[in-house]
């Protein structure tokens, strides 16, 4: 017996979202694929898969038969339509898991505070930079203290669609608040760059944390090798460039703290791959998105499941 879901969205992360539910999933089920352009390629791909769709977005969700059996929705939409779309779904006792930079709900990143967060009616999923780059801060914050935490999320431009294009600046502001919310920095600063080379070049993410005092680098190393391995546990194109880097930081004055730092820089370099179900490899920034969102999906449904027996 698996559980309804549906999903607000038929673009790029809808539909990858759509396809990773019916191939991965042994827990859930799609109900129900919403959209706004009945010609989209999303609703077409739902309905060649035997999902009952609508294009006219969640309102028409909610007048659906197929909705009794939703208990939890996906919105793959914008952070401008979010808030009338959690609205609605919320009012009628639905779990919300937020695929936007809207951050009504608490920011979630699986492997660092999801169990933390189970109660919640509304969950965010930060941003693609943030599922890829605060499981990095996180893991050196565990074991050394970070003043700041820059970091710097490279995406091909052939993967950045319309809806990512509008929130540039929620990107940088949510991802930044949660590399100190999640992450452990004192201070955040998040950068987005969107890489127009031909051929296309996968995700790249580069952390910078600057840590007070003496670092114990073998702690450091091994406490990322581990952070890592569990974020491969649903997204296995995630991976180190090279080992992580430490080198010394003395600066006068740093803008972001406003005061003066010394002690150590340490450096990360990731890429993340796309496992290729709807879009291509090079969008690991999408990739990343929709296999953290159902495996939170997952762990929230049978949590809700759970309390019911």
């Amino acid at each position: 017996m698996t559980t309804g879901v549906a999903i607000i969205g038929s673009g790029n992360i809808g539909t990858d979202l759509l396809i990773k539910v019916k191939r991965l999933s042994s827990t859930l089920h799609v109900a129900a694929m919403v959209g706004i352009d009945e010609r989209s390629d999303g609703l077409a791909r739902a309905r060649r898969l035997g999902v009952a769709t609508t294009h006219e977005g969640v309102d028409g969700l909610i007048r659906m038969p197929e909705f009794d059996d939703v208990e939890l929705v996906f919105d793959a939409t914008s952070a401008g339509a979010h808030a009338h779309n959690d609205a609605l779904i919320r009012s009628h006792g639905r779990i919300m898991v937020d695929l936007t930079p809207a951050a009504i709900g608490p920011y979630v990143v699986p492997v660092v505070n999801l169990e933390a967060h189970l109660g919640a009616t509304n969950v965010n999923m930060v941003t693609c930079g943030g599922q890829a780059t605060v499981p990095m801060v996180a893991a050196v914050s565990r074991v050394a203290p970070v003043a700041y935490a820059e970091i710097v999320a490279s995406i091909a431009s052939k993967s950045a669609g319309p809806g990512t294009r509008a929130n540039i600046d929620e990107f940088t502001e949510t991802t930044s608040r949660a590399i100190e919310h999640i992450g452990g920095a004192e201070r955040g600063k998040a950068i987005i760059v969107l890489n127009p080379a031909d051929p296309p070049l996968i995700m790249r993410d580069t952390i910078y944390c600057l840590v007070e005092g003496e670092v114990d680098e073998a702690a450091v190393r091994a406490s990322v090798d581990a952070m890592v391995a569990d974020v491969q546990g649903y997204v296995g194109g995630f991976r180190l460039k090279q080992e992580v880097q430490f080198d010394t930081a003395d600066h006068a004055y740093v803008p972001a703290l406003d005061r003066p730092f010394r002690g150590t820089r340490v450096t990360i370099l990731l890429e993340v791959a796309g496992a290729g179900h709807y879009l291509p490899e090079y969008a690991g920034n999408l990739d990343i998105m929709t296999s953290a969102a159902l495996r939170v999906a997952e762990r929230l449904v049978a949590d809700r499941l759970g309390a019911r027996a």
